[in-house]
């Protein structure tokens, strides 16, 4: 026997949790994935170095990760230790030139130094950039609305474009692609872009096979506070009628995930990061874990989708977790919901 902890795992039972990779391997093979870096996942020592162990583990098994990340604390503590103002509106950090020169300094200098660092600690495959390097991402400045009126928000952004090449070469080249959420506009003045709204636009622009964001929660409630019930899978449609319900942390991941499946991917998912190697159980595992956002007209199977018209294939129902499932599994009703943190 293979003890770890409290739980123990047979040689066979090893196998089968191998054995059961493998198909979702085959899906995954020379295809991009876009992760959006947050949460806990990186400001927890522990998170910080399973998900490196993730990335090296994917590129090793034949997908293609790109990293784009934040690091919201990590700016609002070098704010702090500076004595520059700081407050948020919207959901939003409000961005003075002072502050933006922190928010550039953390997230390439140091957010993204770190977890290249992690990364190359198991295989030299990461690269660090931002959205400023091969022109990789354009913003356009953007406000927020408080009560029904335009609040100015400073240097934030949001992508308007996006130049692939250089990151497709990257890419093409063996790299992992580790990508901080700062942009210039069309003068070159540099943005503070939400991060799981520029992960949205690259996967887009990549038309990556699909998009994770990690978060620091379930995923998205089904009737929150009272019940914590996650639903496990609803469509860009039903996720659009439930926005303006939203509490505003929620709002950018599930965003994000909209514009993802809107803009052309099949899926997009909100995933718990305070769970180690989640990327792993999310990608490589038959449940899968958070709340997957499909296509209209699309139905889900673990991390597999396919067309609610027909159906899910009966041969496509696995023995065991999925053998009880009705050919069209029913979704919890959506209705309010928020986020926890």
């Amino acid at each position: 026997m293979i003890t770890r902890g409290a739980q123990s795992l047979s040689l066979v039972e090893k196998a089968s949790i191998l054995t059961e990779a493998l198909p979702w391997m085959e899906t995954y093979a020379n295809k991009i994935v876009v992760i959006k870096y947050g949460g806990n996942a990186m400001i927890d020592d522990q998170l910080k170095r399973a998900f490196a162990r993730d990335i090296v583990f994917m590129k090793r098994c034949g997908v293609h990760p790109v990293v784009v990340h934040g690091g919201g604390p990590q700016i609002s503590q070098m704010l702090q230790r500076l004595g520059i103002a700081s407050e948020f509106r919207g959901g939003l950090r409000v961005t003075s030139p002072e502050a933006m020169d922190v928010v550039r300094m953390v997230l390439v200098g140091q957010v993204g130094r770190e977890l290249v660092g992690l990364i190359n600690r198991h295989s030299s495959l990461a690269v660090g950039m931002s959205g400023e390097d091969g022109g990789l991402f354009v913003a356009e400045r953007r406000g927020a609305i408080i009560n029904g009126e335009e609040v100015d928000l400073g240097l934030v952004g949001d992508v308007v474009a996006v130049n692939t090449e250089a990151i497709k070469s990257l890419i093409e080249s063996g790299w992992v692609p580790v990508v901080a959420g700062i942009a210039p506009d069309l003068n070159g003045e540099v943005h503070n872009v939400n991060a799981d709204t520029a992960a949205a636009a690259l996967a887009v622009a990549l038309q990556a096979e699909r998009l994770v964001v990690l978060t620091d929660v379930d995923g998205l409630y089904a009737d929150w506070p009272n019940s914590d019930t996650v639903i496990k899978e609803l469509s860009a449609s039903e996720l659009a009628e439930l926005m303006p319900s939203l509490e505003s942390g929620m709002v950018p991941k599930m965003e994000a995930c909209r514009r993802a499946v809107e803009g052309g991917l099949t899926r997009a998912t909100v995933t718990d990061g305070r769970v180690p190697h989640a990327l792993l159980l999310e990608i490589f595992t038959n449940a899968g874990i958070g709340t997957m956002v499909t296509q209209d007209g699309l139905v889900r199977l673990g991390s597999r989708v396919f067309s609610a018209e027909q159906g899910i294939p009966p041969h496509e129902v696995a023995n065991g977790e999925f053998g009880q499932l009705p050919i069209h599994p029913p979704r919890p009703t959506p209705t309010a919901t928020g986020d926890r943190s």
